[in-house]
Protein backbone atom coordinates (compact mmCIF):
# COMPACT_ATOMS: atom_id res chain seq x y z
CA UNK A 1 0.00 0.00 0.00
CA UNK A 2 2.88 2.32 0.69
CA UNK A 3 3.69 2.63 -3.03
CA UNK A 4 0.27 4.19 -3.71
CA UNK A 5 0.77 6.82 -1.02
CA UNK A 6 4.19 7.50 -2.53
CA UNK A 7 2.53 7.98 -5.93
CA UNK A 8 0.21 10.53 -4.30
CA UNK A 9 3.21 12.30 -2.75
CA UNK A 10 4.99 12.41 -6.11
CA UNK A 11 1.89 13.97 -7.71
CA UNK A 12 1.72 16.54 -4.89
CA UNK A 13 5.44 17.28 -5.22
CA UNK A 14 5.38 17.79 -8.99
CA UNK A 15 2.21 19.87 -8.68
CA UNK A 16 3.64 22.13 -5.99
CA UNK A 17 6.98 22.54 -7.79
CA UNK A 18 5.26 23.59 -11.03
CA UNK A 19 3.06 26.02 -9.12
CA UNK A 20 6.06 27.49 -7.30
CA UNK A 21 7.91 27.92 -10.60
CA UNK A 22 4.84 29.58 -12.07
CA UNK A 23 4.51 32.01 -9.17
CA UNK A 24 8.21 32.86 -9.33
CA UNK A 25 8.59 33.19 -13.09
CA UNK A 26 5.33 34.10 -14.81
CA UNK A 27 3.46 37.35 -14.14
CA UNK A 28 -0.30 36.99 -13.65
CA UNK A 29 -2.12 36.44 -16.96
CA UNK A 30 1.11 36.53 -19.00
CA UNK A 31 1.24 33.93 -21.76
CA UNK A 32 4.53 32.12 -22.49
CA UNK A 33 4.47 29.96 -25.62
CA UNK A 34 6.13 26.58 -25.20
CA UNK A 35 5.00 24.90 -28.42
CA UNK A 36 3.47 27.50 -30.77
CA UNK A 37 -0.28 27.01 -31.38
CA UNK A 38 -0.26 23.94 -29.11
CA UNK A 39 0.93 24.61 -25.54
CA UNK A 40 1.68 27.66 -23.44
CA UNK A 41 2.00 28.56 -19.78
CA UNK A 42 -0.27 31.27 -18.41
CA UNK A 43 -0.44 32.09 -14.70
CA UNK A 44 -4.09 32.19 -13.65
CA UNK A 45 -5.62 32.45 -10.16
CA UNK A 46 -8.61 30.13 -9.86
CA UNK A 47 -10.80 30.85 -6.83
CA UNK A 48 -13.32 28.19 -7.83
CA UNK A 49 -13.33 24.59 -8.93
CA UNK A 50 -13.08 23.27 -12.49
CA UNK A 51 -13.93 25.98 -15.01
CA UNK A 52 -13.99 28.44 -12.07
CA UNK A 53 -17.40 27.23 -10.87
CA UNK A 54 -18.32 28.08 -7.27
CA UNK A 55 -15.79 30.93 -7.18
CA UNK A 56 -14.82 32.15 -3.73
CA UNK A 57 -16.45 29.28 -1.82
CA UNK A 58 -13.30 28.32 0.11
CA UNK A 59 -15.07 26.92 3.21
CA UNK A 60 -17.11 24.66 0.93
CA UNK A 61 -13.91 23.46 -0.80
CA UNK A 62 -12.19 22.81 2.54
CA UNK A 63 -15.09 20.68 3.74
CA UNK A 64 -15.50 18.78 0.47
CA UNK A 65 -11.76 18.11 0.17
CA UNK A 66 -11.56 16.89 3.77
CA UNK A 67 -14.45 14.46 3.10
CA UNK A 68 -13.04 13.32 -0.27
CA UNK A 69 -9.57 12.70 1.19
CA UNK A 70 -11.10 10.72 4.07
CA UNK A 71 -13.16 8.57 1.70
CA UNK A 72 -10.19 7.97 -0.60
CA UNK A 73 -7.91 6.93 2.27
CA UNK A 74 -10.65 4.63 3.60
CA UNK A 75 -11.05 2.93 0.19
CA UNK A 76 -7.30 2.71 -0.31
CA UNK A 77 -6.97 0.94 3.03
CA UNK A 78 -9.91 -1.40 2.49
CA UNK A 79 -10.48 -2.05 -1.24
CA UNK A 80 -7.13 -0.83 -2.56
CA UNK A 81 -5.25 -3.50 -0.67
CA UNK A 82 -6.83 -6.12 -2.91
CA UNK A 83 -6.71 -4.35 -6.26
CA UNK A 84 -3.70 -2.50 -7.66
CA UNK A 85 -5.65 -0.82 -10.49
CA UNK A 86 -8.18 0.59 -8.04
CA UNK A 87 -5.45 1.75 -5.65
CA UNK A 88 -3.55 3.44 -8.50
CA UNK A 89 -6.63 5.40 -9.59
CA UNK A 90 -7.26 6.43 -5.98
CA UNK A 91 -3.64 7.51 -5.53
CA UNK A 92 -3.89 9.91 -8.48
CA UNK A 93 -7.16 11.35 -7.18
CA UNK A 94 -5.68 11.72 -3.69
CA UNK A 95 -2.56 13.48 -4.95
CA UNK A 96 -4.58 15.85 -7.12
CA UNK A 97 -7.07 16.68 -4.40
CA UNK A 98 -4.34 17.43 -1.86
CA UNK A 99 -2.28 19.42 -4.41
CA UNK A 100 -5.14 21.85 -5.04
CA UNK A 101 -6.11 21.86 -1.35
CA UNK A 102 -2.64 23.12 -0.41
CA UNK A 103 -3.14 26.11 -2.73
CA UNK A 104 -6.57 26.87 -1.36
CA UNK A 105 -5.30 26.67 2.20
CA UNK A 106 -2.14 28.76 1.71
CA UNK A 107 -3.08 31.13 -1.12
CA UNK A 108 -6.92 31.18 -1.04
CA UNK A 109 -6.89 30.27 -4.76
CA UNK A 110 -5.51 27.53 -7.00
CA UNK A 111 -2.57 28.26 -9.29
CA UNK A 112 -3.34 27.17 -12.85
CA UNK A 113 -0.80 27.48 -15.65
CA UNK A 114 -1.12 24.91 -18.43
CA UNK A 115 -2.94 26.21 -21.49
CA UNK A 116 -3.78 24.20 -24.57
CA UNK A 117 -3.73 26.63 -27.49
CA UNK A 118 -5.34 24.34 -30.06
CA UNK A 119 -8.62 23.98 -28.16
CA UNK A 120 -10.80 26.31 -26.13
CA UNK A 121 -10.19 24.63 -22.77
CA UNK A 122 -9.73 26.14 -19.30
CA UNK A 123 -6.21 26.64 -17.97
CA UNK A 124 -5.27 23.81 -15.59
CA UNK A 125 -2.43 22.39 -13.47
CA UNK A 126 -0.72 19.10 -12.61
CA UNK A 127 -3.18 18.35 -9.78
CA UNK A 128 -6.07 18.77 -12.22
CA UNK A 129 -4.38 16.35 -14.63
CA UNK A 130 -3.90 13.78 -11.85
CA UNK A 131 -7.53 14.13 -10.76
CA UNK A 132 -8.77 13.75 -14.34
CA UNK A 133 -6.57 10.74 -15.05
CA UNK A 134 -7.51 9.16 -11.72
CA UNK A 135 -11.23 9.56 -12.40
CA UNK A 136 -10.78 8.25 -15.96
CA UNK A 137 -8.86 5.21 -14.67
CA UNK A 138 -11.54 4.69 -12.02
CA UNK A 139 -14.32 4.71 -14.64
CA UNK A 140 -12.39 2.30 -16.86
CA UNK A 141 -11.69 0.09 -13.84
CA UNK A 142 -15.38 0.03 -12.87
CA UNK A 143 -16.44 -0.88 -16.41
CA UNK A 144 -13.77 -3.58 -16.56
CA UNK A 145 -14.71 -4.94 -13.15
CA UNK A 146 -18.40 -5.03 -14.10
CA UNK A 147 -17.58 -6.73 -17.41
CA UNK A 148 -15.37 -9.29 -15.64
CA UNK A 149 -18.10 -10.02 -13.09
CA UNK A 150 -20.71 -10.35 -15.84
CA UNK A 151 -18.43 -12.72 -17.79
CA UNK A 152 -17.86 -14.88 -14.68
CA UNK A 153 -21.62 -15.14 -14.07
CA UNK A 154 -22.15 -16.10 -17.69
CA UNK A 155 -19.50 -18.85 -17.46
CA UNK A 156 -21.07 -20.08 -14.20
CA UNK A 157 -24.46 -20.50 -15.92
CA UNK A 158 -23.10 -23.00 -18.46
Amino acid sequence: MLIYYIISLVVIGIDQITKYLTLENIPLHENIEVIPSILSFTYFKNTGAAWSILEGQMIFFYIVTFIVVGVIVYYMQTQGRNDKKFAFALSLILGGAIGNFIDRLLLKYVVDMIRLEFIDFPIFNVADMALTMGVAFMILYLFYDEWKEHKQKKVGMK
